[in-house]
């Protein structure tokens, strides 16, 4: 099974946790959205139906930051080939709707609100400056996810010095044994004892 890496703004670079496990794990491969630096929510979302497409069997997305958005909209345009995707894994999902916000990140609002047809866990940081922790939080009762409360580990970035992010890893690993097997019922367990 495929990892598929969606990035945010700028991608990541190669101290960020989601370059790590690209270097470091064989089954991470990370999608070419390109314009990194200045994305449309359209160019985003046809590059990532094309990479989710490219790729053999059900992947496992595993997003950060904007990147989360861009894979929000596509899954609720998406139909049959969303419905192949074995899970996701959004990571600081920033709140594009904030009156501060980048306007690069305000491209893709309003953000939303319908649930997500794989099964998926947002992890959120309680000092994320990019999101409020209730907002993070109605966004993933939005999508019918699951909910991790990260602490304080700021936006969940290179910065945050999360190393290869073990705890991420472990979840990860419990959506491609579900994907694989049809049957989610490790993934409430992970959800509800990952500290």
């Amino acid at each position: 099974m495929t990892c598929l890496i969606v990035p945010g703004l700028n991608s990541s670079g190669p101290g960020h946790w989601q370059s790590r496990w690209e270097r470091e794990r064989s089954d991470c491969v990370r999608a070419e959205l390109g314009r990194w630096d200045d994305p449309t929510r359209i160019g985003w979302i046809a590059r990532l139906g094309r990479a989710v497409a490219e790729i053999d069997g059900r992947p496992v997305i595993v997003a950060h930051s904007l990147g989360c958005l861009a894979v929000v909209w596509w899954a609720s345009i998406a139909g049959d080939l969303a419905a192949r995707v074995g899970g996701a894994l959004l990571v600081a999902p920033p709140d594009p709707e904030r009156e501060d916000v980048d306007p690069r990140v305000a491209r893709f609002g309003p953000v939303p609100r319908r649930p997500l047809p794989f099964p998926t866990i947002v992890v959120a940081s309680r000092n994320d400056p990019y999101a409020s922790f209730q907002r993070s939080r109605e966004m993933a009762v939005g999508w019918s996810a699951r909910f991790h409360d990260a602490g304080t580990a700021g936006h969940m970035n290179a910065a945050s010095g999360l190393g290869g992010w073990e705890e991420g890893q472990r979840v990860v690993a419990e959506l491609i044994a579900d994907a694989a097997s049809d049957q989610p019922q490790s993934l409430a367990r992970v959800a509800d004892d990952w500290r």
